[in-house]
């Protein structure tokens, strides 16, 4: 392999971990604002050689394992068990859990992100306001089978938890959505599936 190709490599590999230090210790949840901090930290200004986010989030996993495994596992634990009681609140909005708590990699910082399924986008507004929840509005870019669409956010406060609701519409439910990153399927979770996730996590922990 040409040096050049092998440096880029350790390069790739070094921003990772940086990125994913930020990510488990400085608070930053998104991955392409920590690879561009991670450079700019790094001093490097050559964007080939920023890891992407699979390289990221797999440095994630082992930043985890070698420096907050007592911690992760905690942190993991409580948050799923947060996802499962907002999923069971908006059961009637067919929902699913995505994002790192699904995952496995959420941390200290994380937020839940649930997707929510229905006609309307204000009936979950109304909900939240019959429940005297309160709640951000917003926009979410989103790449939904080969569309890119812009789907309503609802983000508020979950027993001290930030939880971002991702609202489709109910047609959407069979279009897998895709990170706008890559074209990776999302992966995605019902209820179920997260009390299983969580009963692995306690067993594990």
């Amino acid at each position: 392999m040409p040096k050049n190709s092998i440096r880029r490599n350790q390069m790739r590999s070094h921003l990772a971990y940086l990125a994913a230090r930020l990510m488990a210790e400085g608070g930053i949840r998104d991955f392409a604002q920590a690879k561009q901090k991670a450079a700019r930290q790094a001093g490097v200004p050559d964007t080939h050689s920023l890891p992407d986010n699979r390289e990221i989030e797999e440095a994630l996993r082992t930043y985890q394992a070698l420096y907050q495994q007592g911690e992760h596992q905690a942190v993991l634990t409580h948050l799923r068990e947060q996802a499962l009681h907002l999923m069971e609140l908006f059961e009637t909005f067919n929902p699913y859990l995505v994002g790192s708590v699904l995952t496995g990699t959420a941390g200290r910082y994380s937020d839940i992100s649930l997707h929510l399924f229905c006609d309307n986008a204000k009936d979950v507004e109304i909900f939240l306001l019959n429940r005297n929840l309160a709640y951000e509005t917003g926009l979410r870019r989103t790449r939904l089978g080969d569309r890119q669409i812009e789907a309503p956010t609802l983000t508020l406060d979950f027993a001290g938890i930030e939880a971002t609701l991702t609202v489709f519409r109910t047609d959407d439910l069979r279009v897998t959505p895709k990170h706008r990153a890559d074209g990776r399927p999302v992966e995605r979770a019902r209820a179920a599936q997260v009390r299983a996730l969580l009963s692995e996590t306690r067993e594990s922990g």
